[in-house]
């Protein structure tokens, strides 16, 4: 046993250290970026900012209005191949740069992605998402699909230390996804007590994928457009979001109404809930790893993606950043007080 003693930070811990600017308005940061990825060379433009795959996030809907703002969606794996058709063959051919194939690492899994990519070749992106990136078995899966796939740009999380993103990476991995336990329908913290702060995990993720010419996605715990900010600032390439995306007319969702409120159900993948409804329920083996929650419906997820890019272009004012890919390069974090946090109440 071992026990590290230094210093690690979630969002709520810092806030942004204002700089002297010479922008005179949010209109003239600019939000779109550009990657080529490690293994394949694609390049990609667009805003960073990704819907998690997650069945009350990732959906074809939400894919077609986060398209039409540059923005990318990983799509849940839960979709069938004739659905996937269904939606691709409505769908204009930009929609392609803006969404990922998501699968997991079973054999079932595998064979309906390669179903899916053998109808639709021009799907450029490929999501391989377990909760613990530290497997062996998983490591191996990343390796045979970039044997299977060498044009794809591969996806592959979630870990949270630098060692394990050079090890996918190296792998065949294009960009790697960071986070276990922030997202806030995930209890994985609570019932296992394995994490890691965030930010702090983004901070070492990204020193270590940027050294391998590699990228990352901050997954999870953002719950405010300047946490959003926090995460570019700490040297993510990409942010996923759950929470901040459910409960829209996009988001998919039981519906349930109560005192004359239309509320949508959001759960955790590894929830009681995801698990009942697409493998029959809780395996005798395991425990539920996530939770059950209504969120109030939002209308239409537009409104909150305006909010968001806005909270976004103005702490890039505050830091004399022009371009979202200056923003970590001026970001100076300030220790948050514990007085402060109480003040103002952390987001968890």
């Amino acid at each position: 046993m071992r026990i590290e003693s230094d210093l690690k930070l979630g969002f709520d811990d810092v806030m942004f250290r204002p700089k002297r600017s010479t922008l005179q308005s949010r209109s003239q940061v600019s939000l779109p970026r550009e990657f080529r990825f490690l293994h394949t060379g694609h390049l990609w433009k667009g805003i960073p900012i990704i819907a998690a795959n997650m069945d009350t996030v990732g959906t074809f809907e939400m894919a077609n209005v986060l398209s039409e703002n540059q923005m990318f969606t990983a799509v849940h794996k839960h979709y069938t191949p004739g659905e996937w058709s269904s939606f691709l063959s409505k769908a204009p051919d930009s929609v392609y740069n803006s969404l990922a194939i998501s699968t997991g690492i079973s054999s079932q899994d595998e064979e309906k992605m390669d179903r899916i990519l053998q109808s639709h070749p021009q799907i450029q992106f490929i999501c391989i998402d377990v909760a613990n990136g530290y497997s062996e078995h998983f490591v191996h899966f990343v390796q045979r699909i970039r044997t299977k796939y060498p044009s794809k740009v591969l996806i592959a999380g979630n870990v949270v230390t630098g060692e394990m993103v050079e090890e996918l990476l190296l792998a065949g991995a294009d960009i790697i996804k960071v986070g276990i336990g922030p997202g806030s329908v995930c209890t994985t913290r609570v019932k296992t007590g394995v994490g890691y702060p965030q930010l702090s995990a983004i901070i070492e993720c990204a020193d270590a994928a940027h050294g391998l010419k590699g990228h990352i996605i901050a997954d999870g715990g953002c719950r405010t457009p300047g946490d959003v900010a926090k995460a570019f600032g700490a040297g993510a390439d990409f942010v996923m979001l759950g929470g901040m995306l459910a409960g829209h007319t996009e988001s998919g969702g039981t519906v349930v109404e109560e005192n004359g409120k239309q509320y949508r159900l959001f759960y955790g993948m590894s929830s009681q809930t995801a698990m009942e409804k697409h493998a029959g329920g809780v395996a005798e083996y395991r425990a539920s790893e996530g939770k059950t929650v209504k969120v109030l419906h939002k209308g239409s997820v537009q409104n909150t993606i305006t909010d968001i890019l806005g909270g976004i272009r103005s702490t890039c004012t505050y830091v004399g950043a022009s371009e979202l890919r200056e923003l970590s390069k001026r970001t100076t974090f300030i220790r948050v007080s514990e007085q402060e946090n109480r003040i103002f109440g952390p987001q968890d």
